[in-house]
């Protein structure tokens, strides 16, 4: 199989929990999907959504287009690419920005073509993370035999160097869900992680009965939301507004993360991109044009639903 024909294939099952077009309803423990909004105290019955930009440093499309809606306010969250080249620029803007809600998004996977990255720890401390050329993997579909070790000592690295430059991340989430759907031993690396540096993940429930060493990895000190929407390769463009609406219309209580990856389709993002459309220039523009929107703005109101941050949980957690 040819890498590009890999790359369709990752994006439409590695990540087997993207919600496309129905919302999953079934309930992995007997905690009330209330439970988080009780303790930020909401009322019975709140909507809270956390509107979440993947994938900053990536690109400066991708920064100045996430910049813009945070500033805007319709985007309440992001989080952060430390080994990516545009990282320094991301992180100067956080660093100005103390009271934004930044989190790490950790990396071991470069999986673009002709634009790729490499560790932020000394490639002889991580050699099972890396190919022939100094890269992250593409993909670990042809690459299993990933050092857990060594993945400790790469999200320590990134975590470090993102705190040396002045980032004071409130949250940590993994690209492409690789150190959460790969299996305990990496997962309990990242919670690990975590509670050294006493930050929460993300994680929802919704991923508990596919994947249940998650829910056995964390403990009651730890934050679990209750749902997540993110748009999928199946979503044709002239859809995607109607996806989002749908979404909020059809939204339950509870703390709900909407992943999403603004940027703008210009021609460094489309030279970043172009080997595939999917999480491309064009597909980033449309996550962009939606959540800044009026229509969105609207929305929230129609329906009622509360935007909220890491932070606030993160503070919520603190008073626990």
């Amino acid at each position: 199989m040819s890498y590009r024909n890999r790359l369709e294939k990752m994006d439409k099952f590695t990540f087997p929990l993207l919600i496309v077009g129905s919302f999953l309803s079934f309930s992995p423990t007997t905690i009330s999907a209330q439970t988080l909004a009780d303790h930020l105290g909401y009322p019975p019955g709140t909507k809270l959504i956390i509107v979440h930009a993947d994938d900053l440093g990536e690109t400066h499309a991708v920064n100045a287009a996430a910049i813009k809606s945070l500033e805007a306010g319709s985007i309440n969250s992001a989080s952060l690419m430390v080994p990516c080249p545009w990282f320094p620029e991301i992180a100067d803007h956080a660093k100005s920005h103390p009271s934004g809600d930044f989190g790490l998004h950790l990396t071991v996977t470069s999986e673009r073509v002709y634009y790729r990255w490499g560790s932020v720890a000394p490639a002889d401390k991580v050699p099972s993370l890396l190919d022939e050329n100094g890269y992250f993997h593409h993909d670990w579909e042809q690459n299993q035999h990933i050092n857990a070790k060594e993945v400790e000592i790469e999200l320590r690295a990134q975590i470090e160097r993102a705190l040396a430059m002045g980032v004071r991340p409130t949250h940590l989430d993994s690209h492409q869900y690789r150190l959460i759907m790969n299996g305990k031993e990496l997962f309990d690396v990242m919670v690990r992680v975590a509670h050294e540096y006493k930050l929460p993940i993300f994680v929802n429930r919704d991923w508990f009965a596919e994947h249940p060493y998650l829910q056995e990895s964390l403990g009651p000190d730890d934050i679990i939301l209750d749902h997540t929407i993110t748009i999928g390769p199946e979503v044709v463009p002239e859809k995607w507004t109607d996806f989002y609406i749908s979404a909020l219309k059809n939204l339950k209580p509870g703390v709900t993360e909407f992943v999403i990856h603004p940027g703008f389709d210009d021609e460094e993002l489309r030279a970043a991109t172009r080997e595939r459309s999917t999480w491309g220039s064009a597909w980033r523009q449309r996550d962009f044009d939606f959540f800044t929107s009026n229509q969105f703005r609207e929305i929230l109101v129609q329906e009622n639903v509360k935007l909220i941050t890491w932070r606030e949980l993160a503070n919520m957690a603190a008073r626990k």
